[in-house]
């Protein structure tokens, strides 16, 4: 493995990159052509570049075989994710095209949803490594949630959210919610066990969850994952809830109820629920979430911290 240092100046001067932009995403199809165009303007040489519609871990691994120095992913944060299982503890470093709904984990590490700042990125940034949780058996980059969120992700129609973003989740989930029924959810961490009525519970590896930050110091290079309800269990908690996360969360910290910020957790629920990892849906409770720190190189903006 050539270090982080290395690596920047390889992308730097090689430009050896592959593209794979999943076409399903909110604006994957729509800015395809424009990202491709952008990066062999800006001197990449692409050894590949894929439009994908399905088989997204096939395109991957067809874009990796090409032996590239930067891997560059343009999608939502459920295609971030499964670009980052798929390279992690990888000698490539993971470039990030935010064109999703909600794109968290870009913002997480100081890439807002601008294609212009993206490429800015790749251009001028520099490789930083960054924790991936881990739920069960599967990686994921930035949250895992147990609960109404999951029956969302289940329900929120794809051409919805195309056509108005991030808003399509809460009118999904205001329509189920009217028949969700609250979960007794058991939290266990160091020696320490949580139990709390809910109709949501998240634990987050990153630092922003639906385009909002959780809190002010949470990101995705503490070595912590971040736990906590969504409210109790009544609707109206949780709507009150939700929306003061979203209004406040800039201005909260860890130490704040109800976070539980820990290494590795074991998560229960009083039935099974589904639970969804980066917006996919991913199986059901019980389950135990943990840390794989440093396991992914990513491409930073300047003076992004790397711990």
């Amino acid at each position: 493995m050539r270090t982080k240092q290395q690596l920047t100046k390889d992308i730097r001067r090689e430009r050896r990159a592959v593209l794979v932009v999943n076409a399903r995403s909110r604006r994957g199809r729509q800015l395809y052509e424009d990202a491709h165009a952008r990066l062999l303007a800006a001197g990449f040489k692409l050894l590949g570049a894929y439009a994908v519609d399905r088989d997204l871990e096939k395109s991957l691994e067809r874009a990796l075989d090409q032996g590239p120095d930067l891997l560059v992913a343009g999608g939502g944060d459920g295609t971030i994710s499964t670009a980052g299982r798929m390279l992690a503890h990888r000698d490539v470093a993971l470039g990030l095209l935010p064109l999703g709904t909600t794109n968290n984990f870009a913002r997480t590490v100081g890439i807002q949803p601008s294609l212009d700042e993206a490429i800015a990125t790749l251009v001028d940034g520099h490789v930083i490594d960054v924790d991936l949780g881990v739920a069960g058996d599967m990686p994921f980059t930035n949250h895992v949630g147990a609960g109404l969120s999951a029956e969302v992700m289940i329900s929120a129609p794809s051409r919805l959210k195309r056509v108005i973003g991030r808003l399509a989740y809460p009118i999904t989930a205001l329509g189920l919610l009217t028949r969700h029924r609250p979960l007794r959810v058991t939290v266990r961490a160091d020696g320490v066990e949580q139990v709390f009525l809910t109709h949501q519970v998240y634990v987050a590896n990153g630092g922003f969850h639906a385009g909002r930050p959780i809190t002010a110091d949470a990101h995705a290079d503490d070595r912590l994952l971040v736990a906590y309800p969504v409210g109790g269990g009544t609707r109206r908690e949780l709507l009150r809830e939700t929306a003061r996360n979203a209004l406040t969360g800039h201005r909260r910290t860890l130490h704040e109820r109800p976070f539980l910020a820990v290494g590795e957790l074991w998560l229960e629920t009083d039935r099974p629920a589904h639970v969804e990892v980066d917006g996919e849906p991913c199986g059901s409770t019980p389950l135990r979430i943990a840390l794989d720190a440093n396991a992914l190189r990513i491409m930073a903006p300047p003076g992004t911290p790397d711990l």
